[in-house]
């Protein structure tokens, strides 16, 4: 039986939000299942919002001083990206929100789902960058915990002494699915599964189906596919999918985006997931969802940088080779005892790693270590 973290010294959190992001938001979602999670510790959790997009600053920064008179008691933890706290991606309002509360005394934290610039390569990419790794390390200063979603050694900025920094991973944002503990069935499908769950904008986006295509077109030499889209810009993609996989043999569904019980539903039904957005991090959203579904990922990237992703059932190929994702597609799919060995390395990594109990656990533990200390 797991055991229960003690309920910080609050015994109350406020996950404080920016904007809200379409179609789908990630954040938003994030803070649902810690909630859920926290609350079954005997936690309470608000989740809110700063509507300044809606509102504008000044009103929302009044607003914000008048909610936040009821929460001296409580943790106030803001999640930063960029894009929640800026139209256009110099997120100072980030920092505006947090001084407000500090002069008030607040316990702060924050959690980083992005822990460094998110600007682009051209001029003012480069100044919003520069602008968002300067807000990033002030937020970093003057908060009481940071919680980031990258492993410490893995963000070159961080000062000698960390006390204040946490690496705690994020989960999926799926409802976690009943998987099975054996494999129901060892011998080969007439039909297999490859789940692609969702791509990146363009340019990456013809880069990304340019490399699946191919990996698809070795693997169904042979054998029956069925390649399955879903999820994050695979609807506004159908053209470009139509065109990659021109003349592939075996059936192309684009299922576009879909409710979280719906995507999970698909992906535990699957037999290998391919990741090739980048290569893969610990934030890697696509890849966790696989993992809590016990589906076999086949990915572009390192061991060495995808901690604890590296944990799971993942085979890594070097980025953009896509004759080695070809053949380790071909490899997973064609031997059913890897593919349930890989299996059971998802379920010791969604338990260690990714359940959004152990989440809600190291969250509390931070906060407490944190109180310890001051």
């Amino acid at each position: 039986m797991q055991t229960i973290a003690p309920t910080p010294p609050a015994g109350r959190l406020i996950l404080l939000l920016g904007k809200r992001d379409t179609p789908a938001d990630g954040v938003q979602d994030y803070c649902e299942y810690l909630a859920q999670a926290l609350q079954r510790r005997g936690i309470k959790t608000e989740i809110t919002r700063v509507e300044w997009s809606s509102e504008g600053w000044m009103h929302a920064l009044r607003k914000l001083r008048g909610q936040s008179a009821e929460w001296q008691s409580a943790w106030i933890i803001l999640q930063y990206t960029a894009l929640s706290w800026s139209r256009h991606g110099f997120p100072l309002g980030a920092l505006a929100v947090l001084r407000s509360l500090k002069r008030r005394n607040h316990l702060c934290a924050a959690v980083f789902h992005e822990s460094r610039r998110q600007g682009g390569e051209r001029l003012v990419g480069q100044m919003r960058g520069a602008f968002q790794d300067w807000v990033i390390r002030r937020v970093y200063s003057e908060v009481d915990v940071a919680i980031f979603a990258d492993a410490l050694d893995e963000i070159e900025w961080l000062p000698a002494d960390r006390n204040r920094a946490v690496f705690i991973p994020i989960g999926a944002n799926l409802p976690e699915p009943r998987l099975p503990m054996q494999p129901s069935n060892s011998e080969p499908l007439e039909t297999q599964t490859v789940a692609i769950y969702c791509l990146s904008d363009p340019p990456n986006l013809y880069n990304e189906l340019n490399d699946i295509s191919k990996a698809i077109r070795v693997a169904a030499n042979g054998r029956k596919l069925r390649v399955v889209f879903l999820g994050r810009g695979t609807r506004e993609a159908q053209g470009e999918i139509s065109r990659a996989f021109d003349g592939t043999p075996g059936e192309i569904t684009n299922l576009g985006m879909r409710d979280a019980k719906e995507v999970s539903d698909v992906l535990v039904s699957c037999d290998v997931m391919l990741c090739v957005r980048g290569e893969t991090n610990p934030r890697r959203g696509s890849a966790i969802a696989g993992i809590t579904c016990g589906l076999p990922i086949v990915a572009y990237g390192t061991r060495n940088k995808a901690f604890p992703i590296s944990e799971a059932g993942v085979r890594f190929v070097p980025y953009r080779d896509s004759e080695a994702l070809a053949r380790s597609l071909v490899q997973v799919l064609s031997d059913a005892p890897l593919r349930e060995q890989l299996r059971a390395a998802n379920r010791a990594a969604q338990e260690k790693f990714f359940s959004w109990d152990t989440i809600a656990d190291q969250m509390i533990q931070a906060l407490n270590r944190s109180r310890g200390q001051a």
